[in-house]
């Protein structure tokens, strides 16, 4: 006979857990990972420490020939809720894809296997969320650049925009790398996963960007304004393989020139221009004057105007020079540890907290008085449609 008392237990259980799931729907953090055991715990354990609960990790090993796999086992006996994945060597889209395949949540968490989140991180973007109508598509987060010990590096990535920000993420990649993002599964189901040809066309770099950008044909962006992951940039990393980047982005370009053959030339050549910039300050903060002169001068070459209303190509410019001269004449050594930013903690004045914040101030004030110019400017991409493939898009198949 059945026990009446354990079958209300039962009930019980089973009607707190629907209301858990309600309250808090399953996350599926996606972490795809190529010779990765540098820093896999890391980032491993930054995930799993989330305030934020009810989540599965899935890490997706593409055919690592180091010890990421027998690391990530090992921290799979000790939390069941990591899941490994493993696949021929297919690149980070695929893996990416792989991973959300198999994913039972309701939303996406992608990020690097090198990246950190901050504890708070996904409670915040999951608040930020389930707050919104099912018109928001995805919540972003602010990072901040870390070095290869987890120390800040002083770049910082603090945008505002959200909305309907289409014309602005074709400009300007403002998120800033793919870690930073809380997506629907929905969302994806619709416009479709990670980007897999671009590593076919030897142009990997910039797939978040690609998904991002087919998002907000369709959907809109919040943003949670707290620095809430920690962006790693080491001399090794896919992003500061430059020339694929560049590639990885024209690809991207010829998609849009495609659908929009209509779009104003303008906003391709300051797109371009703006990602070459990028590059050169990449360059310039690993030490290489020459890559970020070659850089500067291909930003300059589509652009000639936005980028001398930059305080950062003066000073690019100016010391990468200057370091070129004096490894030419080789008559200084090491002066470049000297003018560059390092990893060493330096003393903190009174008022760097202060500056810091009057920079993120600024910057986004600035951000939000450019975003209503584009908008004015360039209209919206409702207007960019015909027939005829452009001149632009027509040149770009050719190379």
């Amino acid at each position: 006979m059945n026990n009446p008392q354990l079958a209300c237990a039962r009930l019980r259980r089973t009607s707190c857990s629907r209301a858990y799931d309600i309250a808090f729907p399953l996350v599926s953090v996606i972490i795809p990972a190529y010779n990765a055991e540098v820093f896999i715990e890391k980032t491993l354990k930054s995930v799993l420490s989330q305030t934020y609960k009810n989540i599965e990790v899935i890490v997706i090993d593409d055919g690592s020939e180091d010890q990421t796999v027998d690391l990530v086992r090992k921290i799979m006996q000790q939390d069941q809720r990591v899941i490994l994945l493993q696949q021929v060597n297919s690149g980070v889209a695929a893996a990416r894809n792989l991973g959300i395949e198999k994913a039972k949540g309701e939303f996406i968490a992608p990020i690097d296997a090198d990246d950190l989140w901050y504890a708070e991180n996904l409670e915040k973007q999951m608040q930020s969320l389930l707050n919104s109508d099912s018109s928001v598509g995805l919540t972003y987060a602010w990072s901040l650049d870390i070095d290869e010990n987890d120390f800040p590096s002083g770049e910082f990535r603090s945008s505002t925009l959200e909305g309907n920000v289409y014309t602005i993420l074709l400009l300007h990649y403002f998120l800033a790398n793919a870690s930073s993002t809380v997506i629907r599964r929905s969302v994806l189901e619709k416009v479709g996963y990670y980007n897999e040809n671009l590593r076919i066309q030897n142009a990997q770099g910039c797939e978040d960007w690609e998904l991002y950008l087919r998002i907000a044909e369709r959907y809109k962006f919040r943003v949670v304004p707290e620095f809430l992951i920690g962006y790693r940039k080491v001399s090794n990393s896919m992003s500061s393989d430059g020339e694929t980047m560049a590639k990885s982005l024209i690809e991207i370009w010829k998609s849009v020139f495609c659908k929009y053959p209509k779009i104003p030339k303008t906003i391709y050549r300051l797109s371009l221009s703006s990602f070459y910039m990028y590059l050169a300050r990449q360059n310039y903060y690993q030490k290489s004057s020459e890559k970020t002169l070659v850089w500067l001068y291909r930003a300059l070459k589509v652009d000639c105007v936005t980028p001398f209303l930059r305080l950062g190509l003066y000073k690019m410019l100016i010391k990468s020079c200057y370091f070129i001269s004096i490894k030419k004449l080789s008559q200084v050594k090491n002066l470049e540890q000297f003018f560059f930013k390092t990893s060493k903690p330096r003393r903190r004045t009174k008022d760097k907290s202060s500056k810091s914040i009057a920079k993120i101030g600024f910057k986004s004030w600035l951000e939000k008085i450019l975003h209503q110019i584009v908008l004015l400017l360039f209209s919206s991409p409702n207007h960019w449609k015909e027939s005829e493939k452009s001149d632009l898009y027509l040149k770009l198949l050719e190379k």
